[in-house]
């Protein structure tokens, strides 16, 4: 290898603002992640995790300074973008005004190798020609620190490096080094090739590399998608939502993440600006439960190893709702104050104070969460006695807590009460435990969480329902309206057809929606009333509609959300229901997970076709 040496003195100029959209494809291989938008420019990527340092963060700062990769082409006109059926390697088209184009394959390599899963902290980026030669540039500006510090740069042979103070990458290409450092056009005349990734050598060359990483990541992902349960009907809908919700799995530890984003708010000028790059027990929960719905169970299997860690050190007291994906328990909450946010609407959040929180729910959640564990032949470790004693503690606290104030699933942070939500949860841990030791044939302990469940029920159903509502209210002897006790018949605590339940859909659909879409709450929380619909409300509505026979209506809500989706089928966690504009952290996994139950639950069965 040709020893590095310093890069010649470059004028660097800010890039062009960015129009700041969520129109983005996701790319990733459950170490990392990266964002591109429609113009084929890199926006946001982390490093070396999803909650690390975003070493391309322009989807947060669009004055010119912010950090991204762009693939340009000369007189461009127009653009398109969509994914390889079945796969996660994003197709991104430019065109110019006499209909010549490129297209740049986006993706991180993932595959078998070496009878283990080869997953490394590289986005392969790949641009071939469509029809003759044409003029492109290459600007590519990783910063590190949030944006505060430029690299140093170093060059190789064929490779540029970006030295940080804590990561170096290795840009490797057989792009001339002396255009990209310029960033000048050149002309494009056969495909170039950018792995872009950790300061380490190939084994092959870099086109030969290139190549057999396109090749055996497209396998990789078809032959998963293949092994899907799908619906009959939205299979593309339920695959691409299947892909990204695995996306969103950091395999290292076995956390899922809420979603890759921070601090995209959840309304213009809100303030709700969130860091969601950490494992939520109960977002996932949802992922977990819509996978294995799909008959896709590694998934759980990798995140039950990361939810024994959780359990175990918490010997049967206080569990947070949230945790780094590293186990990580303090993730203090500060603001980036250089950065002007998401279409300047700062401001940019990292950390997340819900780790404070007392949230019962999550003790539901975590049963919930490994019960099909102890039930599913097909896994290669299936729970056991072992197994059940951690879960017994995590019943213990559910029991001990279920009827005290807390700051519910919607993360309250200036008001405690015992929310349905809560109390309802605490019953599914009790009930699921019940029946995990009927499996495990302990019947003494089966009595005694089934009493225990019965006991939480009786009160909730009692306290829980407001006479003045017609409905069950979001707090045990309350009042206000809340989307989340719509749970009720999902974890199968009431009848959907027990008339209680169908007057509290009616009642949340008076009070909580505007056409389609559902807010998560009626009363004002720390920020005010919420002015977007939370996109997870909006199917559970649509999932408690086909429960209690109301599928039409179910139907035609569903076909608005899929119209909610951006072009290449991903979802956000808000939509805004006058404009249908995507906010909020994206892409969202509880939102993804929406559009998997409702497919599933909605689809004319596969009989019936064939």
């Amino acid at each position: 290898m040709t020893p590095d040496s310093a890069a010649p003195d470059v004028t660097v100029t800010p890039l062009p603002s960015a129009t700041q959209t969520l129109d983005c494809g996701v790319v990733g291989n459950c170490s990392f992640s990266a964002l591109v938008d429609k113009m084929g420019s890199v926006v946001w990527s982390c490093l070396p995790r999803f909650d690390g340092d975003p070493v391309f963060n322009a989807l947060l700062d669009a004055s010119g300074n912010g950090s991204s990769w762009s693939i340009e082409i000369e007189h461009f006109a127009r653009s398109e973008q969509c994914y390889e059926p079945n796969t996660a390697l994003l197709r991104t088209r430019l065109f110019d005004a006499k209909g010549r184009g490129v297209e740049i394959t986006d993706f991180a390599p993932r595959f078998m190798s070496r009878d283990r899963m080869f997953r490394p902290l590289m986005l392969v980026r790949r641009v071939r020609l469509l029809d003759s030669a044409i003029r492109i540039r290459v600007r590519i500006r990783p910063r590190f620190d949030w944006g505060r510090l430029v690299p140093e740069i170093t060059r190789g042979s064929h490779h540029i490096r970006y030295v940080g103070p804590s990561q170096t990458l290795r840009l490797q290409t057989d792009v001339s080094l002396s255009y990209l450092l310029s960033e000048s056009f050149f002309v494009l005349d056969q495909t170039a090739n950018f792995l872009l990734g950790p300061d380490e050598t190939l084994l092959d060359g870099i086109e030969d590399t290139a190549r057999m990483f396109e090749k055996e990541t497209t396998s990789y992902w078809r032959t998963w998608s293949r092994r899907l349960a799908v619906p009959l009907e939205w299979q593309d809908v339920v695959i691409r939502a299947a892909i990204t919700l695995k996306l969103s799995l950091y395999e290292d530890t076995g956390a899922i993440i809420a979603a890759m984003t921070t601090s995209i708010p959840e309304a213009p000028g809100s303030s709700r600006n969130w860091d969601y790059r950490y494992c939520w027990l109960r977002d996932a929960f949802f992922v977990v439960r819509a996978l294995n719905s799909l008959s896709e169970v590694g998934t759980m299997e990798d995140y039950m190893r990361w939810l024994t860690n959780v359990v175990a050190r918490s010997k049967g007291g206080h569990i947070q709702p949230l945790y780094g994906i590293g186990l990580e328990e303090q993730l203090p909450e500060s603001i980036i104050d250089h950065l002007p946010g998401y279409r300047n609407h700062g401001p940019v959040r990292v950390g997340n104070q819900a780790q404070e929180h007392f949230q019962h729910d999550v003790y539901g959640n975590i049963v919930l969460g490994a019960a099909q564990a102890f039930l599913d032949q097909r896994l290669f470790h299936r729970g056991g006695i072992a197994e059940f004693g951690y879960l017994e503690a995590v019943g213990e606290q559910a029991f001990r807590v279920y009827d005290q104030p807390d700051a519910g699933m919607w993360e309250l942070r200036t008001r405690a009460r015992v929310h349905t939500s809560s109390v309802l949860m605490s019953w599914a841990a009790c009930d699921r435990l019940s029946k995990i030791a009927h499996v495990l044939e302990l019947p003494e302990r089966a009595a005694l969480w089934q009493q225990r469940a019965a006991l939480i029920r009786e009160r909730l159903l009692r306290e829980a329902w407001s006479e003045e509502r017609q409905a069950f209210a979001e707090s045990l002897g309350g009042r206000d309206l809340d989307a989340s006790v719509l749970l009720m018949a999902e974890v199968n605590f009431i009848d959907p057809m027990d008339p209680r339940f169908i007057a509290t859909v009616d009642a949340l659909e008076a009070s909580l929606c505007e056409g389609p879409y559902m807010r998560r709450y009626e009363a004002p929380d720390d920020f005010g009333k919420p002015e977007t619909a939370f996109n997870i409300c909006t199917f559970w509505r649509i999932d408690a509609l086909a429960r209690i026979g109301r599928k039409d209506q179910a139907r035609s809500i569903f076909e608005t959300m899929l119209k909610a989706r951006n072009h290449v089928g991903l979802l956000s966690e808000d939509t805004h229901p006058v404009t249908g504009e995507m906010w909020g952290n994206f892409p969202q996994t509880y939102s993804m997970v929406g559009l998997i139950n409702c497919a599933v639950r909605l689809s004319a069965p596969w009989d019936s076709a064939i």
